[in-house]
C-alpha cells in the first residue's frame, strides 16, 4: 500500500458522496413537479455505489491469497437510476395537469419523492463525506509527523 493510498481511497468516497448530495438536492428541488420534458411526473433518482476492485490492489501479508477481495481501492458510482415507485396522487381537479377521465379523474400525479427520506439520505451522505474528510486530514497529519521524525 503506497503512501497516498488512504487519501486516494477517501477521495473516491468524497466524489461518490458529493454525487449523492447532488442527486438528493435535485430530488428535493423537484418534489412538487407534475410534468417533465419526458412526460409524466418527476421520478426520484438514486445513486448506486459499488466497491472498486482493480488489480493490483493492496493485500494484507497475513491474509491468504484465496481470500483476496480488493480491499483498499475505494468506491465507484455504477449508475444513477430512477425510482419506479408510483407517483403521489393529490386530488385537485382545478390543476392544469389533473387527470381528465377514468377512475382517477381530478387527481394530479406528483413526483414520488418523499422529503423525509431525502433528508435522511442527505444526512447520511453528509456524514460519510465528513468521515472521508477526517480520514484525509488524519493521513495528512500522520505524514507530517513522519516527516518531523526525520529531522
Amino acid at each position: 500500500m503506497g503512501l497516498f493510498s488512504a487519501i486516494d481511497v477517501a477521495a473516491t468516497g468524497l466524489s461518490a458522496q458529493r454525487t449523492r448530495l447532488d442527486v438528493i438536492a435535485n430530488n428535493i428541488a423537484n418534489v412538487n413537479s407534475t410534468r417533465t420534458t419526458e412526460g409524466g411526473p418527476f421520478q426520484r433518482s438514486r445513486v448506486i455505489v459499488r466497491p472498486r476492485v482493480e488489480a493490483p490492489y493492496w493485500r494484507s501479508p497475513f491474509q491468504p491469497r484465496h481470500l483476496d477481495n480488493g480491499v483498499g481501492q475505494g468506491v465507484r458510482i455504477v449508475r444513477i437510476e430512477k425510482d419506479t415507485s408510483p407517483p403521489r396522487l393529490v386530488f385537485d381537479p382545478t390543476h392544469p395537469d389533473a387527470i381528465k377521465s377514468g377512475p382517477r379523474e381530478g387527481y394530479v400525479e406528483y413526483s414520488n419523492v418523499n422529503v423525509v427520506n431525502e433528508m435522511v439520505d442527505m444526512i447520511s451522505a453528509s456524514r460519510s463525506y465528513e468521515a472521508n474528510l477526517a480520514l484525509i486530514n488524519g493521513s495528512r497529519e500522520m505524514f507530517q509527523r513522519a516527516l518531523e521524525i526525520g529531522r
